[in-house]
C-alpha cells in the first residue's frame, strides 16, 4: 500500500486497517448494528433518518422515506409491478469505459414473493417488500431470472478537461446541466448538505465532457459563491479563473473560527487520510480544526492512533493562519457526548456504555480528567429538538445521545461550553442553555458540525468541515492554546455563517458588567451577511430588542442581575449548508450589587432535571455495582446542591 512518507507508521497501519474493515464489511466497517449508519452511504440522508434507525426493515423504511420524491443521484430503482419491472434511474455522462458505482434500491408491488439476482447473489424480495445493495452499470442484474438492461445508466460523452485557478485554495464544484457532479482523478466524489458536488484546492485539472458546466467556487462562510457557466473545447484543456468576493475578515478583526467536532474516520464508504483533513482545513480558510477520536458503536476508537501520535502538537499543515489538533469526541448514549480540544496527553477512557458496558464512570469523571490534561470541552450535539421541559428530555430510556448529564457538569465547572450549533435541529439546545445561564452557570457558545470525513454524501455529515464554527476572540496571534484560553473565557459567538457582534456599555462578549440596580446601558448588535432576516437582543427576561439584519440598538434599564446575548436568524440561504441561518452569541453577564444572575425559575428548572436524571440513572443506566450508583447519585446531589445555594 503506497502512503505519504510523511505519515507516521503508526498511523499508516491504522488507515491500511480501517481499509480491510471497508474492504470485508462495507459502510459499517464491522461496526455493531447501530441503524441508520448502515444507510449513509447511499445518497443524502432524509430527516427522518432518527425515525428509521428504530426500524427493524431498514430497507423497507429507507423506501418509504424517499417513496414520492424525485430519484436522487446516485440511485437506481427497481420497482417490481404484478406484471413485470420498471427501471428508474438518471443516465450518467461517462468518458471512459469505467463502470459507474451506484445504489440499487429494488422496490415491490407485488403481493408475492419476488427474486432479484445480482451479480450471481439472490436476494428473495417479499410481498411489498424493499432491498438496498450497491452495484455498477456493468453488473448482471437479473429479475425472476431474466437479464434488466442496465445500458440505459450511462450515455458516452467526449472527453475534455478544466483547469481551475483561484489564486488560493478554494472549494470547487463542477456540475453537469443535469446536477452530475465532475472531481479531479483520485478525489472522492463529496456532496454536501445541498447535494452539491464538491472538492479543494487550487490550480486544479478535472476531466469533463464537452458539454455545458458550471463551475462554483467559495472558500467557507468568510466568502461569498462565484460561479460561471463554461462549454469546455472537446479533448482540449479550457482553463477557468475564478477567486469569491470575502464578505468579512474575521481574523483582521482578531477573531478565529472553529470547527471543534470533526471525525477524520467513524466507518463510512471512504477511509479519510490526514492529509485530506489539509486540503479540506485550507481550502475552507478554518482556522482551527479539531479531529476527534471517538467509537462508533462498538469498542474500537477511531484515530486513536493519530491521537497517540500527534496529542499536545499541532498537526503538520498548521501556519500561522490554520491550526489542527487532535481531540477526543468522549461518548456516552444515555447521558452525552463531550468534545475535548487541545489536550495534552491522551486520555484513560474514551467511552462508556456501548456494547452492554457499564455507564461508569460517570460523565463529570471523564470530563475531569481532560480537564487535568489541559483540554476545553463542550457538549457535543446536546439535544435533537424542541425542550420546553426536563421531562421532554429526562426519563426515557432511549439512548438517543441527549446530553442529560449536562445540566450536573455545568453546575459542577467541568465543562467550557455547549455546542449550540450542531447537525441537528437546536432549538431544544439553545433553550436548555439559556436556562443553565439563567442558573448561575457561564457557558461559552461554541459549534461543532460532527462532519466525517469517512462519508461523501450524508446530508450534514459529508459537508465539508466549518460549515458551522465558533469564533472566538484572542486578542493576540493564533495557537491553541490562545483559542482555548478564549473559549474558557466565553469571548465566542457560534454561526451557520453570518457575522455577528454585541456590546453593552464598554463591555464585549465574555466581560462581565458590575452595575447598581436602576442603572441605563446602551447594547448595541450588529451582523454581517446577506443571509440575516433577524437580529435580537435577548436577557434572562426574554427578548429586550428586534429587528432586521444590520444594526440593533437599544437601552436597558437594569434592575436585576442578568446576561445578554444577540442572535441572527433567516431561512434557508445558500451560503448556509444547514437547514436555515442562525447565530448566537455568549454572554455579556450583569451583575448587580455584587449578585450575578441566579433567576429562581431557571434555578428550580435545572432542579427539577437533577430529580429526574436521579431517577433515569437509577432506572436506566447500566451499572455493575452499588458503589457504581452511588458515584452518579453523589454528583447529581452534589450539582443540586449548587443550585440550592443560588436560591
Amino acid at each position: 500500500m503506497h502512503h505519504d512518507p510523511l505519515l507516521p507508521p503508526v498511523v499508516a497501519r491504522a488507515l491500511d486497517d480501517y481499509r480491510a474493515l471497508l474492504a470485508e464489511h462495507g459502510i459499517t466497517w464491522g461496526e455493531p448494528p447501530i441503524g441508520y449508519v448502515r444507510m449513509l452511504s447511499f445518497l443524502r440522508f432524509p430527516d427522518e433518518a432518527y425515525q428509521m434507525s428504530g426500524d427493524t426493515d431498514l430497507d423497507r423504511a429507507f423506501r418509504d422515506a424517499v417513496s414520492g420524491r424525485e430519484v436522487p443521484d446516485g440511485l437506481t430503482v427497481l420497482r417490481l409491478t404484478p406484471g413485470g419491472y420498471i427501471l428508474e434511474a438518471r443516465a450518467s455522462a461517462v468518458l471512459s469505459a469505467t463502470p459507474v458505482a451506484g445504489v440499487l434500491l429494488v422496490d415491490s408491488a407485488r403481493t408475492t414473493s419476488a427474486t432479484v439476482t445480482l451479480d450471481g447473489t439472490e436476494h428473495v424480495i417479499g410481498p411489498g417488500g424493499a432491498r438496498l445493495a450497491e452495484f455498477a452499470s456493468d453488473s448482471d442484474l437479473r429479475c425472476d431470472g431474466e437479464p434488466v438492461d442496465l445500458s440505459v445508466l450511462t450515455r458516452a460523452a467526449v472527453p475534455a478537461r478544466l483547469r481551475l485557478r483561484a489564486g488560493f485554495p478554494c472549494r470547487w464544484s463542477v456540475t453537469s446541466t443535469d446536477g452530475q457532479g465532475w472531481w479531479p482523478d483520485g478525489v472522492p466524489h463529496r456532496r454536501d448538505y445541498h447535494g452539491v458536488p464538491y472538492f479543494h484546492g487550487d490550480d486544479l485539472t478535472v476531466p469533463v465532457p464537452a458539454e455545458p458546466l458550471l463551475v462554483r467556487v467559495t472558500r467557507g462562510m468568510e466568502y461569498e459563491l462565484a460561479e460561471t457557466q463554461v462549454v469546455p473545447s472537446p479533448w482540449r484543456e479550457t482553463t477557468v479563473e475564478l477567486t469569491p468576493d470575502r464578505v468579512y475578515d474575521a481574523a483582521a478583526k482578531g477573531w478565529y473560527g472553529a470547527d471543534l467536532h470533526v471525525h477524520l474516520n467513524w466507518a463510512g464508504d471512504v477511509v479519510a487520510a490526514p492529509a485530506e483533513a489539509a486540503v479540506m482545513q485550507h481550502g475552507e480558510d478554518l482556522h482551527v480544526l479539531n479531529l476527534v477520536a471517538g467509537n462508533v458503536a462498538g469498542r474500537r476508537v477511531y484515530d486513536q492512533e493519530a491521537l497517540h501520535h500527534w496529542a499536545g502538537r499541532d498537526l503538520p499543515w498548521s501556519d500561522a493562519g490554520h491550526v489542527a489538533r487532535m481531540g477526543v469526541e468522549y461518548r456516552n448514549d444515555l447521558l452525552g457526548h463531550v468534545h475535548a480540544f487541545g489536550l495534552a496527553a491522551p486520555p484513560s477512557i474514551y467511552h462508556t456504555g456501548f456494547l452492554d458496558d457499564a455507564d461508569w464512570p460517570p460523565n463529570g469523571a471523564a470530563c475531569g480528567e481532560l480537564r487535568e490534561l489541559q483540554a476545553v470541552l463542550g457538549y457535543a450535539h446536546p439535544f435533537h429538538g424542541p425542550v420546553a421541559t426536563p421531562g421532554d428530555v429526562i426519563g426515557a430510556a432511549r439512548r438517543d445521545c441527549n446530553a442529560r448529564a449536562l445540566v450536573v457538569d455545568a453546575a459542577l465547572g467541568l465543562v467550557d461550553g455547549v455546542e449550540l450549533l450542531h447537525f441537528s435541529e437546536f432549538s431544544g439546545t439553545v433553550e436548555v442553555y439559556r436556562r443553565l445561564l439563567g442558573a448561575g452557570n457561564r457557558l461559552a457558545a461554541l459549534a461543532g458540525t460532527d462532519s466525517m470525513l469517512s462519508y461523501t454524501r450524508q446530508d450534514t455529515v459529508s459537508s465539508p468541515p466549518g460549515w458551522e464554527r465558533v469564533y472566538a476572540r484572542l486578542g493576540g496571534p493564533l495557537s491553541a492554546e490562545a483559542y482555548a484560553q478564549a473559549v474558557r473565557q466565553g469571548r465566542t459567538f457560534a454561526t451557520t455563517g453570518p457575522w455577528l457582534e454585541l456590546t453593552a456599555g464598554g463591555a464585549e462578549i465574555g466581560d462581565t458588567w458590575c452595575l447598581a440596580a436602576g442603572e441605563e446601558i446602551e447594547v448595541v448588535a450588529r451582523s454581517v451577511g446577506p443571509e440575516v432576516e433577524r437580529l435580537e437582543i435577548v436577557t434572562a427576561s426574554g427578548v429586550a430588542a428586534a429587528g432586521p439584519g444590520g444594526e440593533l440598538r437599544t437601552t436597558l434599564r437594569v434592575t436585576e442581575p442578568t446576561y445578554i446575548v444577540a442572535t441572527a436568524s433567516g431561512g434557508p440561504h445558500r451560503r448556509s449548508l444547514h437547514r436555515r441561518v442562525y447565530a448566537h452569541t455568549s454572554p455579556i453577564y450583569v451583575d448587580v450589587a455584587g449578585r450575578p444572575v441566579a433567576r429562581t425559575e431557571d434555578v428550580r428548572w435545572c432542579l427539577d432535571w437533577l430529580a429526574l436524571l436521579d431517577q433515569t440513572v437509577r432506572t436506566h443506566a447500566r451499572l455493575d455495582s452499588p458503589s457504581q450508583l452511588a458515584d452518579h447519585l453523589d454528583l447529581i446531589e452534589k450539582a443540586a446542591q449548587i443550585y440550592r445555594s443560588r436560591l
